[in-house]
Formats: C-alpha cells, structure tokens, sequence
C-alpha cells in the first residue's frame, strides 16, 4: 500500500506544479546536481526561463550536463551565490526552489548559510509575482545545517502575514529528517 502522506521532495514538486506555468521564469537557488533546475525547466517550458545558481563549478557542470542531455536550452546557469539574485535576475517570477546543506557527495565543508540565504529569500519575495511560491528544502542533519536552520526559523517568524505565509512540512518523528518550509506570497 502506498504512503498516504508524501515525502518531502515529491511534496516540493507537487507545489512548484501548482505555482508554475508555461511562459512563467523560476530561479533554482542552489543547482546542485541539476534535479530541480531540469525540473523547473520542463514546467516553464521553452517560453518560460530558468536562472540556476550555485556556489561549485562542479554543480554548474552537472547541471549543464544534464540540461545538455535533455536538450534545454532555456536556462541562465550562474556561478556565484544565491544571494547576489538581484545582479542577474530583475523580472517577476513565479516560482523559487532551494535545496539547504551541502552538495551530494562533494566537499561536506562547502554549505548554505543563514545569511546568504536569507538575503535570496528577501530578494526574491521582491520579486516574487503574487501567489508566487519560494520553497526551502531544509537539510539540518549535519552541525551547519542546524545553525542555518535555527537562523532561518527565527527570520521566517518575521514575515509580515498580511503579504506572506509561510508553510513549513516535516515529519516530526524523525528529528533529523529534511523538511519544507514554503512562502507563498499573498499580495
């Protein structure tokens, strides 16, 4: 029998699903291995456009590999931080995806931290068109992840409700697991 509830990552889809369309534009704060990048990519589809950014060439590689395969070619890949959006990223968008914590099986040392992401977040919520969506994957396994954890938590209290909410998604008993926090922006 399936899962009724669904695991995190399947649930950050689910959203971005929601939230996006053909012709809309996405920013993946933190290429990665190019998952989520590949993903936004195929819902805004070739009239839509895609800034992906990460802090590792070997992220940028891996995501334009499998771009390449796909044969996309509607994305800004962009090395350098999530926090400088603004430098590259000036119209609306519809849709944001981060995935906190280190590269998969790289340098563990190399992470997200709190303040960076936090000023992503602020810049892209100024940017974000209503209804827009930024969702956070929040991996606080390891001793950075829990600091950014903890500083996010307490910025995230912050958001004005009247132009925000902030949804978070976790299962509670088990403590270490990645969870979602998701802002929808209300005006």
């Amino acid at each position: 029998m399936a899962q009724t509830l669904e695991r995190v990552l399947p649930f950050s889809k689910n959203l971005l699903e929601k939230a996006l369309k053909p012709g809309d534009v996405a920013i993946d704060g933190t290429a990665g291995n190019g998952y989520d990048t590949l993903f936004l990519a195929e819902l805004v589809g070739e009239s839509g456009h895609v800034y992906s950014f990460d802090v590792q060439e070997e992220a940028i590689q891996s995501t334009q590999t499998k771009l390449k395969e796909a044969d996309i070619n509607h994305v800004t890949l962009i090395h350098d931080g999530h926090q400088h959006v603004l430098n590259y990223v000036q119209q609306p968008i519809s849709a944001a995806i981060f995935n906190l914590g280190y590269l998969p099986g790289s340098d563990q040392s190399i992470t997200t931290h709190g303040e960076t992401t936090w000023k992503a977040v602020t810049d892209i919520l100024s940017l974000l068109k209503k209804n827009g969506i930024i969702i956070l994957v929040v991996y606080h396994g390891h001793e950075e992840g829990k600091v950014e954890r903890h500083y996010l938590e307490q910025c995230f209290e912050t958001l004005d409700t009247k132009t925000t909410q902030v949804l978070t998604y976790q299962f509670i008993n088990r403590p270490t697991a990645p969870f979602i926090v998701a802002i929808e922006k209300l005006h």
